[in-house]
């Protein structure tokens, strides 16, 4: 039987190339303001519907309080103080190249652990992350590639950058996978605590505040409830 980080880590190749994709795109040809905005509205449902159809049943089953407040505190102090230095970053200048690529290798890398505690408490969960992931992640390969080409990057920089730090979304998820799938009890309660509010600080920090950037229209609100519908309908036939 193949071993957890080895699945784990096959599969997070998926977003990587993801990445990958979204970078070459916005060194050719990047998407106009509405389809930018609807789809970062989708990749939002989607990944909002991961984290309350996946993670949150299994975490209110297990009945561990006390894993899933430390858990959840602990996501929530990662991702802020995330946030806390790509904003130092940016506010004192030094938010060129590597800069950005710091904090970028940075979520890149927690969400490889996400899709590593998925795979760590199941395979469907794990498949599930990773769908749900590789949309997230493509506009975080497009925004980070935008970001290079306003810095003047060569072409060959904008795409090589974002596409190698996307192989940390296959470390992060084999890490994750292989040190967390034999834990149980309030242990493995707090991790998924901790994958929760990873996944719900991407919904409403990451993806939601940039897709509002540009003027709102019923149909790009509607992409975010298309998006959640849908893998919900996965969910359900999977």
């Amino acid at each position: 039987m193949t071993h957890p980080s080895i699945t784990a880590a096959a599969y997070a190749l998926i977003p990587a190339a993801a990445v990958a994709a979204g970078a070459a795109l916005a060194a050719f040809r990047p998407p106009g303001p509405f389809i930018r905005s609807a789809t970062q509205h989708f990749a939002a449902g989607v990944v909002f519907a991961a984290a309350a159809g996946e993670l949150l049943p299994d975490i209110m089953h297990r009945g561990s309080p006390g894993g899933v407040f430390v858990g959840f505190a602990l996501g929530t102090v990662v991702m802020l103080a995330v946030k806390w230095l790509t904003d130092r970053l940016e506010t004192s200048g030094s938010g060129g190249a590597t800069g950005l690529a710091t904090t970028v290798g940075i979520d890149l890398l927690i969400d490889g652990v996400v899709i590593g505690i998925g795979f760590a408490a199941g395979g469907k969960q794990g498949i599930l992350l990773t769908v749900a992931l590789t949309i997230e992640v493509l506009f975080l390969g497009l925004s980070t590639a935008s970001a290079l080409v306003k810095a003047g990057a060569p072409r060959r920089q904008v795409i090589a950058i974002p596409s190698g730090l996307g192989l940390l979304l296959a470390g992060g998820a084999a890490t994750g996978a292989g040190l967390l799938g034999n834990l149980s009890g309030a242990v493995m309660e707090a991790v998924l605590s901790f994958g929760l509010a990873a996944l719900l600080y991407l919904v409403t920090e990451e993806l939601l505040i940039e897709a509002h950037e540009e003027p709102q229209t019923p149909l790009i609100t509607a992409m975010f409830f298309a998006g959640f519908l849908l893998l919900c309908m996965v969910e359900m036939i999977a």
